[in-house]
């Protein structure tokens, strides 16, 4: 019972302190596109945001982990013209109760590389807070310390695209459910690409896709949704077949806090 207990406790610490508990609970089917994925339950991921330029058009996702900061992938390449949208579900909607956020600094992982695509982390600090609330609400972010094995279900959003030579992206957020892979498995697949500030995650008749980069990969730990990785890369043809590949956020969460710190 005292383990019980301990659980009930940590997943109440989760939600005291304001992050991974959605307002609208999400439905993952098998979790019970993306690329054969499904929608998303509207506004069941209130951390998910999309990076737009200044036409509006699509061309990243991210993660809200505080009312300042938001997370995505380094080679998205988010600059000051660029617009970061909270609380959106349907792109094609004009009459959804979005926030509309102009980027204040842009922080790069200074070892970010772009060939090896180790470090594919970048930092968007918000101009002015986002008003938090049920569709605008943070994700928690992985320890430095946590654990998340091989074969754990978590789950990757998106707009990305659900063909890999579809035409556009879809208007409305897609869902995943998708087993992590260990980094030894994903070498099977992948090979010596594969280094310890990444993880895997899919081959399982489920992939992210173009579009998708920069977005979330959450698992759920002690009852509260977790940033356990980045969208980073993968197959070209965004293979169902073979893992796509996330940074790894146990692994910068130490970059993390010393750049919101310092800023």
């Amino acid at each position: 019972m005292a383990f019980l207990w301990i659980l009930s406790c940590l997943a109440f610490i989760g939600a005291a302190y304001g992050c991974g508990v959605p307002a609208i609970p999400p439905v993952i089917t098998g979790y019970a596109r993306i690329v054969n994925g499904e929608e998303a339950v509207p506004h069941s991921w209130p951390w998910q945001v999309s990076l737009q330029d200044y036409t509006g058009w699509h061309f990243c996702g991210g993660s809200l982990i505080n009312e300042y900061w938001v997370v995505t992938a380094a080679h998205c390449d988010v600059s000051s013209s660029d617009r970061v949208i909270l609380g959106e579900h349907d792109r094609s909607s004009n009459t959804e109760n979005i926030q509309t956020m102009t980027v204040g600094r842009v922080f790069k992982h200074p070892n970010y590389n772009g060939f090896t695509i180790n470090n594919d982390i970048l930092l968007v600090k918000l101009a002015t807070p986002a008003q938090l609330g049920t569709r605008v609400y943070p994700v928690c972010v992985a320890e430095t310390t946590d654990n998340y094995p091989g074969g754990l279900k978590c789950v990757t959003t998106g707009w990305g695209l659900t063909r890999y030579n579809a035409a556009n992206t879809p208007p409305r957020l897609q869902q995943a459910a998708l087993p992590l892979l260990t980094n030894d498995e994903c070498r099977n697949y992948w090979g010596s690409k594969i280094s310890d500030v990444m993880i895997c995650a899919g081959a399982s008749g489920v992939s992210s896709c173009m579009g998708d980069s920069g977005g979330p990969l959450v698992c759920q730990k002690s009852g509260v949704w977790t940033l356990v990785g980045i969208v980073s890369w993968g197959s070209g043809t965004c293979s169902t077949s073979t893992p796509a590949v996330y940074a790894r956020v146990t692994k910068l969460r130490a970059w993390i806090d010393q750049t919101i710190a310092a800023n």
